[in-house]
Formats: structure tokens, C-alpha cells, sequence
């Protein structure tokens, strides 16, 4: 079988796109989507996602996003700027989507080659000694730190992904923060079904913007991110003890398309 395919990345966090409108690919093929994730013997990425048609006759599209080891996931941000301009560069949208995801219903806007995605309200922050939990549309602990460019993050941030306080809930993304200045923030995130750094986590980045201004780190409503792929932006509204109009921003570029036989 042959296969058309997309690869797109936004911020260094890159993925195997399928137009699949036709239904061609199978949601249910997990060997398939992780072969063509695995970096030696596929395309490779940290995740592939297929855009389809919605039931929502109000929705331009629908988003479903596998992460690298096969399996469908909760919601990425990232993965999800990436879609939008790709759904732009199939003449689906111009420069205004809304599609479903895992989550819920998403807008977004494409402006100046950036990609700014709408993401869920967020309520139920919780804060423990070290740490903070918050869920931007997938699992997120926050931990903050002096400097974050020593911590072997694939090591400690598998600790805590399978630690025994996130394993009835199937564990977690981990992200080390670190300040660079009153409303920037630098980012390492370790992501699950990944099971290793990635260069950049959109709903991770997020979680951590939000995690600034709910512990009072700064007074600001937009949040600069440095991850090891790029910049990105998270602009938000606080509302009582939690978060609404939530913005994720920055570059989502394709890389390269081909075809690949399986």
C-alpha cells in the first residue's frame, strides 16, 4: 500500500499529517501509525494526526492525534497549530478554522505565518510543595527550578510519570521551568507516549504559563516560552480559580511531503 503523507512541525515538535477525508487510514491500525512514527524505520515524529470530516456541520474539519507509540492521546497543541495550516495549505480554510478535537471544539486564527490556537478553559489547579498539576487538554505536572539545562530530563521525568500518584490516571507529561525574566519563562517538557524529551509540548507550555500566573510568579497575561524548538506565546483571561480565553501562538511550517510504501 502506498501512502501520500504530510510532515509538519511547530516549534521542533513535528508529525506525520494524513489527509483522511477518504477514510484511507485506520484509526485502528496501531502498528502502522507507530512504525510510521519510529525515526529509523518510518517518517518519523513525535506524533501523526488525521484530519477528517467533523459531525459538527459547523466544524471545518476534525482532528485525531496518535502519539508515537500508536495510540490515540489527549490533546496536542502543537499538533494542533500544525493541522490548522495544513487544513490552509489543502484550501480546506483561509485564515480561520474551527474543528473538534479529543477535548472539545477549537478556534483558530493564522496570522503573519504564526498559528494561534484556542485552547480549553482550565479549572482545578492543584498545587502541592514542589509542585503544580494542571490539565490544558492533556496531563500536565509543572516543576519550577533554578536552571533547567543539567536535569536529565528523560530520567526524572519518567520518574514522575510513573510514579504512584499518577498511575490510576495513566500518568503525566513533565515539564522543568525555569525564569529568564518577570514574563519569560524557559521549558523542557517530557512527554508520555513519547516516553522522552521532545524540543516542544504546546498544551505543556501552556501548562506552564498558567502555572505562573496561578502562583503568582508574575502579574502578566501573556507568557513567553522558550522550549529547545522555538518561541512560543500563551495569552490567557484568569476567572476566578481558574482560566478562559486561553491563546497558544506561535510557527507551525510543513517540512516536507512524500509517499511512503507499507
Amino acid at each position: 500500500m502506498k501512502l501520500g503523507f504530510y510532515k509538519y512541525q511547530g516549534t521542533g515538535n513535528d508529525f506525520v499529517m494524513f489527509d483522511n477525508r477518504s477514510a484511507e487510514i485506520s484509526k485502528n491500525d496501531t502498528k502502522l501509525i507507530r512504525n510510521l512514527c519510529d525515526r529509523r524505520f518510518g517518517v518519523g515524529a513525535d506524533g501523526l494526526i488525521l484530519l477528517e470530516h467533523s459531525n459538527d456541520p459547523q466544524d471545518d474539519f476534525k482532528m485525531v492525534y496518535f502519539n508515537a507509540d500508536g495510540n490515540e492521546s489527549s490533546m496536542c497543541g502543537n499538533g494542533g497549530r500544525c493541522l490548522v495550516a495544513f487544513a490552509a495549505f489543502l484550501g480546506i480554510i483561509k485564515s480561520e478554522a474551527r474543528f473538534s478535537a479529543i477535548d472539545g471544539v477549537h478556534e483558530a486564527v493564522i496570522e503573519n505565518e504564526l498559528v494561534g490556537l484556542k485552547m480549553m478553559n482550565v479549572d482545578g489547579i492543584r498545587e502541592t510543595e514542589n509542585a503544580i498539576f494542571i490539565n490544558t487538554g492533556s496531563p500536565h505536572h509543572v516543576i519550577f527550578s533554578e536552571s533547567i539545562t543539567e536535569i536529565d530530563i528523560r530520567k526524572e521525568g519518567a520518574a514522575v510519570r510513573y510514579s504512584d500518584a499518577y498511575k490510576e490516571t495513566g500518568g503525566t507529561n513533565v515539564n522543568f521551568v525555569s525564569q529568564i525574566d518577570d514574563a519569560t519563562y524557559s521549558v523542557r517538557t517530557y512527554e508520555r507516549g513519547v516516553e522522552d524529551e521532545t524540543l516542544s509540548c504546546g498544551t505543556g507550555v501552556t501548562a506552564v504559563a498558567l502555572a505562573v500566573s496561578a502562583t503568582k510568579r508574575s502579574d502578566s497575561t501573556t507568557i513567553h516560552l522558550e522550549t529547545l524548538g522555538g518561541q512560543l506565546a500563551v495569552k490567557f483571561k484568569p476567572e476566578g480559580t481558574g482560566f478562559k480565553d486561553i491563546w497558544l501562538t506561535g510557527p507551525a511550517k510543513q517540512v516536507f511531503k512524500g509517499e511512503i510504501n507499507w
